[in-house]
C-alpha cells in the first residue's frame, strides 16, 4: 500500500444488542461528510467501508485484533505522523477522529475544522 487508506463503516448496520434498530457511526459520518465536501483531496487516499461485525478482517489484516475500531486512518508503508496513535508491523496507524482530521489536513490538503 503505496497510500494512506482510510477505513470507514458503511451506513445502516444492525446491532444485535438493539433489536429492531438501524444505525451509523457519527465518527465514521463524520469522515463522509468531509470526504464529500473535498473529493478532489479525497482521491489522494483510498477509502475502504466496510461492514460493522467484528472480526473486522479487514482493519484487521492492515493494523492487527486489537485494533479494530473505527474510523482508521492507516498510513503508507513507511509514513509516520505526529498524530498516530499506533504502530502494526512497522505500519503506522491513526485510530483517533479527531487526529484523523487532523492528518487529513496536514498530509492531504484538507482545511482544518474550525475550532
Amino acid at each position: 500500500m503505496n497510500r494512506d487508506k482510510l477505513i470507514i463503516l458503511k451506513p445502516g448496520f444492525t446491532d444485535p444488542a438493539y433489536p429492531g434498530q438501524t444505525f451509523y457511526c457519527w465518527h465514521c459520518a463524520l469522515m463522509e461528510g468531509v470526504l464529500a465536501s473535498f473529493p478532489d483531496l479525497a482521491a489522494r487516499l483510498d477509502v475502504e467501508r466496510i461492514a460493522w461485525p467484528r472480526p473486522r478482517r479487514e482493519a484487521i489484516a492492515l493494523v492487527g485484533e486489537e485494533n479494530q475500531s473505527l474510523p482508521l486512518l492507516v498510513l503508507a508503508e513507511g509514513e509516520t505522523s505526529p498524530h498516530q496513535t499506533g504502530t502494526h508491523r512497522g505500519r503506522a496507524f491513526i485510530s483517533d477522529k479527531d487526529k484523523i482530521l487532523a492528518a487529513l489536513s496536514e498530509r492531504h490538503g484538507f482545511p482544518a475544522p474550525h475550532p
